[in-house]
């Protein structure tokens, strides 16, 4: 069994989560901003489908990418340095959330990228610990990616391609801004290939934690904006 959380009360510690599925740590009816911003901090984050209470995870081990160990291929560095895309930053939050959702996943019928996802994520980017990364293509939207931001670290969340590598080259760019802004690292949530291919690895969740300790509590970055993406092939 795990909790029922009511609307002030605390999550419960880590290791309290299920071992199967791995990290099912709680349930809760409310998804405020509030609550997010919580959970986040503890390492913890919310995954369910339409029809389904909020459902908590904190799984382990944890899926990372370390920005320094950003695996960019020959021919995804020939895409980004020939400047194929538009990128921008958090100029279309809510469309790179539907792009999101509406994108196909392995394995999945539907998305969890519900509507009152959208809702709570969008009220976070009007408050500044959201964000999104955008990739444009002849003034069109075509991939990009959003995550969470809590002083020096980054919450991956989601991204999307309608062109090939669209969302690729818009995590590229992230790592850079992160990198410039003195960010290491990426939670990837999830262990997938796609994932691994691109150099995120798993690490023990107590281990993510201990890196959350210190990130959270660093003072956040002054400034989001794009920055030249060979800081992060270099």
């Amino acid at each position: 069994m795990i909790p029922w959380l009511r609307s002030t009360a605390s999550f419960p510690p880590l290791d309290r989560a299920l071992a199967d599925p791995n990290g099912l740590l709680a349930a809760s009816a409310d998804l405020t901003p509030e609550r997010l911003l919580d959970a986040y901090r503890h390492g913890v984050f919310p995954w369910y489908s339409e029809g389904q209470p909020v459902l908590w995870w904190s799984p382990d081990p944890r899926m990372v990418l370390y920005v320094d160990e950003l695996r960019v291929s020959r021919s995804l560095r020939k895409t980004v340095c020939s400047g194929r895309f538009d990128i921008r930053v958090d100029s279309a939050f809510r469309q790179v959330m539907q792009g999101c959702a509406m994108a196909p996943r392995l394995g999945q019928l539907g998305t969890w990228i519900t509507p009152q996802i959208v809702d709570a994520y969008c009220t976070l980017a009007r408050e500044g610990f959201a964000h999104s990364v955008e990739a444009f293509q002849d003034g069109e939207l075509v991939g990009g990616l959003y995550g969470v931001s809590i002083g020096r670290m980054f919450y991956g969340e989601s991204m999307f391609a309608q062109a090939a590598d669209a969302s690729k080259v818009t995590l590229v760019h992230l790592a850079a801004m992160l990198r410039s802004n003195a960010m290491p690292l990426i939670d990837c949530q999830q262990d997938t290939p796609h994932l691994a291919r691109l150099g995120a690895r798993p690490i023990p969740r107590i281990d993510f934690a201990r890196h959350l300790t210190a990130l959270v509590a660093s003072p956040p970055p002054a400034l989001w904006r794009p920055v030249p993406a060979f800081d992060a092939i270099a």
